[in-house]
């Protein structure tokens, strides 16, 4: 009955692997997708091990690098990005059971860095723990999994002196972008296309965008899954000739190069016809003091065929400062039609707002 690390010493390793093809079957990973049925998207030995690769050149790891790994394992972020980079490399992990701000600022100085999704932050920026000396050790906080509130990216560097480098990944296709290691680490934005990788907007028809225009990211590259398991349909309905992934993911393009996701396409709220994205609606709301976050969703409405009601985690009493925002930062026709005040937003396992959920809430508002 001793401890998982006196049992594994005594155990002799295995030496019978097989040897296996880069186009071979590595894993199948089910989505955390935030509405449908979660599917079973095959990613290849090559998958990973390029995506590996290029994040360990990008990232700069080493087998110097000491990993604070806090992230669930059943998801790729945790089980494959974090794992496999360190496998690599010869590195140390500082494995944790699950995130506990203290339990990891214990760990910080002891580490190099640190792998989070935006939650981790907002609490870690929450203690007053988190200071420039507890940190100084430290080369690298990656952020990912959701979308890091421009806001938090700012606190953050206030108080640490470091500046959380954000990238965008998905099941499908892994890590697809990241902000730079050596130069600017845009807020609000997730970088450049990954070595080897490929990203382009379209419309929904797969025409290409101009440059600045809102549309749908596409990807291409090693880093792209094989299709969802047992589902040949689905699969072929989410390319277009040449390989290129629908990712479903609203992006555009600034004039430097960055990405910038604004929400997913199945949020998209269309009222009377003009396209509101909802995040834009967030990003105005968010800024006014004594908000924690908000989401926006478009519900039925029997007028414009769909409105946006603003779901705000604040007091009731903030009301007024909020439309005070909304009114003097954005276009009329994307006003909320309604805002509602909420302890909490519904959330899956991953952190992401379940919109769905929101959707469903507020459906039957307008009659």
């Amino acid at each position: 009955g001793g401890s998982l690390p006196e049992a594994a010493r005594q155990v002799q390793p295995l030496d019978e692997v097989a040897v296996r093809a880069q186009d071979d079957l590595a894993a199948i990973l089910y989505t955390s997708g935030t509405t449908g049925r979660s599917k079973g998207a095959m990613l290849t030995q090559d998958n990973l091990l390029s995506n590996t690769l290029a994040l360990i050149d990008i990232w700069r790891f080493s087998a110097d690098d000491v990993l604070v790994h806090a992230l669930p394992i059943y998801h790729t972020h945790g089980l494959f990005v974090a794992c496999n980079i360190m496998a690599r490399v010869g590195g140390t992990m500082i494995f944790q059971p699950g995130f506990d701000a203290d339990a990891v600022l214990d760990a910080l100085p002891r580490a190099t860095t640190l792998m989070g999704v935006p939650t981790f932050y907002t609490r870690l920026i929450a203690s007053p723990r988190l200071t420039r000396g507890h940190v100084a050790h430290m080369r690298l906080f990656v952020s990912g999994s959701a979308p890091l509130l421009a806001e938090t990216h700012r606190e953050f560097e206030e108080r640490t002196g470091h500046r959380i480098l954000e990238r965008y990944g998905m099941t499908e296709t892994s890590m697809t972008t990241s902000n730079p290691y050596d130069g600017e680490r845009r807020p609000g934005a997730v970088g450049f296309a990954l070595p080897g990788a490929e990203v382009r907007v379209a419309d929904g028809e797969g025409m290409l965008l101009p440059q600045g225009e809102i549309g749908v990211l596409e990807v291409r590259g090693p880093n792209v899954f094989k299709g969802y398991w047992n589902l040949p349909e689905k699969t072929a309905s989410e390319f277009r000739p040449g390989g290129w992934f629908i990712t479903g993911d609203m992006a555009r393009i600034d004039e430097d190069g960055y990405v910038h996701i604004v929400g997913r396409q199945k949020d998209l709220i269309i009222a009377g016809g003009l396209n509101i994205y909802p995040k834009e609606i967030e990003a105005v709301i968010d800024e006014v003091a004594g908000v924690a976050e908000s989401a926006v969703v478009g519900v039925p409405h029997p007028d414009l065929g769909e409105a946006a009601v603003a779901v705000i985690v604040a007091d009731e009493g903030i009301r007024a400062p909020v439309e005070a925002a909304v009114t003097e930062k954005l276009a009329r026709f994307k006003h909320p039609r309604h805002y509602a005040f909420v302890a909490e937003l519904p959330r899956n396992t991953m952190g992401k707002v379940q919109k769905a959920e929101l959707r469903k809430r507020f459906a039957d508002l307008f009659g």
